[in-house]
């Protein structure tokens, strides 16, 4: 062996010998603090697990109760055949205990969902409401037993971001720790929901947590994986839907269909986000304008999808037999046209209500029969270079979904799972990316991020956004014993031409008086009593503003990339 071969040779194995070494090191040092971490996911992602499935058998048995109906897939045809003053009865009475449950356990009579954990997970350390968490799960339970029109997920995601929240606070978790156990929770959530494991991790990291560092992926993925082991020990290893065998592409020229496909379910997922916040808008001017009791909004909304479902009893819960049936190629167009209105409608009467529940499942429902509706048209038009409708269906219910939520990944992935069916990727990849980018455009990226949006929540915009309003004036302020404190007199001149802040003065509202004022600093004051003068306690400096800002972008940052 020639001597350059020989060094080459030995420089290699002292880098390996030095890797090794320096991994032994960590393994020593780090390695049980990590494995405990994972452990810890493992179990959350059990407990989770748990949660999703004691949900989901807590639906089946009240609704078994209620409507008498073992499946509950089978409740919307099970529904025809009832008297229809019960179907009228049902979600009145139902509506009625949701309100009495919100109104007795939240401070707004709001119901918590998905967007709540993404608020926990950008500004509060990975933590969420408990009493109004457990409350809303509660609540969801009964809308979803008693014909409210909407889906299981959204409560089973923050349910289980209440246990990631609950053992944060156990064992003082903040930080990157407390939002990657959030982050277990809701990937061990979805996952049990639908079965589906590499969508719920990839759901957790894309919508929850939006990011996808390296750190968040290995415990996430093992509570992903936990909660579909407990899922499919009580139902078993089948998909949620099952697809005709010829449900594939025919030609590569039938790919433009899709694109078009993508931009239509792009405009419907819009109609049904817009169709949302326009009636919880209108239902809260009736409520202002009126005095309505809050316990009562559920009631009112229950007896307008009582009325809706005397003649359409497709829209009662969750929708998998119309999601079915429309994936099999069963309804007829203006069935589903009709539907697809109806389910809309059904959905934004339900969630202005107040009732509870989550979006994800009625966007999979109006996605497939979009999909359906668009095919039989592109089909009968094309029919020499067109594959079965049904595969339209699958496409244009992974689009709906996806740009509801605005995750076009962990939704792609879901459809798959959901359904078993991976020989049709292409044509669901590009409807999805079509419809994903058209949503986000005419909305705040998703649903959840416009939710946020609405309350004055800056979370769409990302941390350059967001990080400001977690840093307030108390906090950030050099008082007035202060060694580097502001001049006394300087402050109390700018007291007098009203140039003050207050302590709970966020820095989302502080920067923009800097750029205004043009002052190093701004006097931070209490109000006085009776009418009295504001008291000085300090003074918040533009420079300090700007270093804590700073260090926050780069602690995100150094999150997102670890």
């Amino acid at each position: 062996m020639s001597e350059p071969i020989r060094r080459l040779v030995r420089g290699y194995t002292a880098d390996a010998s030095s890797t090794a070494r320096r991994a032994w090191k960590v393994l020593l040092k780090r390695g049980p603090s990590q494995v405990q971490f994972w452990f810890i996911a493992l179990l959350i992602g059990i407990a989770s697990g748990f949660v999703a499935v004691g949900f989901r058998m807590g639906i089946i048995a009240l609704q078994r109760a209620i409507y008498g109906v073992d499946d509950p897939r089978l409740v919307s045809s099970f529904a025809e055949n009832l008297p229809w003053y019960m179907i009228l009865l049902i979600p009145v009475v139902g509506g009625l205990i949701v309100g009495v449950i919100l109104t007795r356990f939240t401070d707004d009579a709001r119901v918590r969902s998905v967007a709540d954990v993404i608020e926990g997970a950008a500004l509060n350390e990975g933590r969420v409401e408990s009493r109004a968490g457990l409350a809303s799960a509660l609540a969801s339970l009964v809308t979803l037993s008693s014909g409210g029109s909407t889906g299981r997920e959204g409560p089973v995601v923050h349910l289980a971001a209440v246990i990631s929240t609950w053992v944060s606070n156990r064992i003082n978790a903040t930080g990157i720790t407390a939002r990657d156990l959030l982050g277990c929770a809701v990937a061990a959530a979805v996952s049990a929901s639908f079965n589906a494991p590499i969508a719920g991790a990839l759901f957790a990291l894309e919508v929850v947590l939006r990011h996808f560092a390296v750190h968040a992926f290995a415990p996430i993925a093992i509570a992903s994986v936990a909660g579909t082991v407990v899922s499919r020990l009580q139902f078993g290893d089948v998909t949620e839907f099952v697809l005709p065998a010829e449900g594939t592409l025919v030609f590569y020229v039938e790919l433009p269909a899709f694109l078009l496909l993508g931009v239509l379910c792009g405009l419907v997922a819009v109609a049904l986000m817009k169709g949302v916040f326009l009636a919880d808008d209108f239902g809260s001017a009736v409520q202002e304008s009126t005095g309505l009791p809050g316990w009562l909004r559920p009631a009112i909304a229950g007896g307008l999808l009582g009325a809706i479902a005397i003649f359409f009893p497709h829209i009662i819960g969750v929708g998998y037999e119309t999601t079915s049936a429309a994936l099999t190629g069963k309804l007829l167009f203006w069935e589903l046209v009709v539907f697809t209105v109806m389910k809309t409608v059904a959905v934004a009467i339900t969630m202005a209500g107040r009732m509870g529940g989550g979006v994800f499942s009625p966007s999979l429902m109006i996605g497939a029969l979009t999909g359906l509706a668009f095919g039989i048209v592109a089909t009968s038009i094309f029919p020499d270079v067109s594959g079965s409708e049904t595969l339209y269906a699958l496409a244009g219910m992974g689009a709906v979904a996806a740009a509801v939520l605005g995750a076009p990944i962990s939704t792609t992935l879901i459809v798959f799972e959901l359904t078993g069916d991976w020989k049709t990727g292409l044509a669901v990849m590009v409807a999805v990316s079509l419809s994903t980018a058209l949503a986000s455009r005419l909305v705040d990226r998703s649903f959840f991020l416009t939710q946020l949006e609405r309350r004055n929540k800056h979370v769409a915009a990302g941390p350059q956004s967001y990080l400001l309003s977690l840093y307030s004036a108390a906090v950030l302020m050099r008082g007035i014993d202060s060694p580097r404190a502001a001049s006394e007199e300087a402050c109390h001149a700018m007291m007098e031409q009203g140039i003050i802040i207050f302590p709970d003065t966020t820095l989302e509202e502080a920067m923009p008086m800097f750029e205004e004022w043009g002052h190093r600093f701004i006097p931070v004051v209490v109000a006085g009593t009776e009418g009295g003068e504001a008291e000085l306690l300090g003074a918040l400096f533009h420079v300090d503003a700007l270093n804590a800002f700073s260090r926050a972008l780069a602690e995100t940052a150094a999150e997102e990339h670890s």
